[in-house]
């Protein structure tokens, strides 16, 4: 009887990526501390035995990753700089613009996360954030004479002040993301919408249902709502097929 294989097939792999792979290995098992600097480039090229084009394409990819500062010249070498949650919205930005991934997982995910900051926002806020969700709830309010673009920043800012209570950077960085891709599949259709002022009104509805609930210390509530409003809003979007997904969600 035949055995299943130990391996899989390998891919052939530019200089640069091997190049960068071992950085950030180094950097992930601590060996090098944010202030700490890389090799110089000439020292880079001789313990990887590449040329000064591969340092420099890996040093570029690291920088662009949000891992390193490199300045041309420097003859100190590139500085490592502290982790940011901010290092992962680029490549979840590209996560969630390819095609693979539909709308429906998009909103879902989405349900997800919102659900999951109201409830932390429920119950970690504080009295002055409880005052800037409801800043940011009145300046809704305001908006909608001002049209979709000026409704649609103070809807982002509500957003993310209820997540800045919850005071988790991970989910605030992931909601923005999951956020900017909803919108930028349906945006145009929500601002071509015969019933947009409707749409506004209904909206500042919801929102201001997940504001209360906050301000009450009501977890289970707050999560609900984020869900169930999603759902409302969202859910003539998606295929009739792709329903189930979102409403397994709604489920107690």
């Amino acid at each position: 009887m035949s055995e299943e294989p130990y391996f899989r097939p390998v891919r052939p792999t530019r200089a640069y990526e091997a190049v960068v792979e071992q950085v950030e290995e180094t950097l992930a098992r601590g060996a090098l501390r944010p202030g700490d600097r890389l090799p110089s480039e000439r020292d880079l090229m001789s313990q990887f035995s590449v040329s000064r084009s591969t340092v420099r394409e890996a040093l570029r990819v690291l920088e662009s990753a949000g891992l390193i500062r490199s300045r041309p010249g420097d003859p100190r070498g590139a500085e490592v700089l502290p982790y940011s949650t901010e290092n992962l919205r680029k490549p979840l930005e590209r996560l969630a613009g390819r095609d693979g991934i539909s709308l429906s997982e998009l909103i879902q995910f989405r349900m997800i996360l919102e659900g999951s900051a109201n409830r932390l926002a429920a119950r970690l806020r504080t009295d002055e954030q409880v005052a800037a969700i409801e800043t940011a709830l009145e300046r809704m309010r305001e908006a909608i004479d001002e049209g979709y673009a000026a409704f649609s920043a103070a809807d982002v800012t509500f957003h993310d002040v209820v997540a800045q209570a919850g005071g988790n950077s991970l989910i605030q960085v992931c909601g923005e993301v999951v956020r900017g891709a909803v919108l930028a599949l349906i945006e145009d259709k929500l601002q071509r919408a015969p019933d947009s002022v409707a749409l506004m009104r209904q909206s500042v509805a919801h929102h201001a249902e997940v504001f209360e609930a906050v301000r009450h210390a009501d977890l289970i509530r707050a999560d609900r709502l984020a869900r169930c409003n999603l759902y409302e809003y969202y859910a003539s979007y998606v295929t009739e097929e792709s329903k189930p997904m979102l409403q397994a969600l709604l489920e107690e």
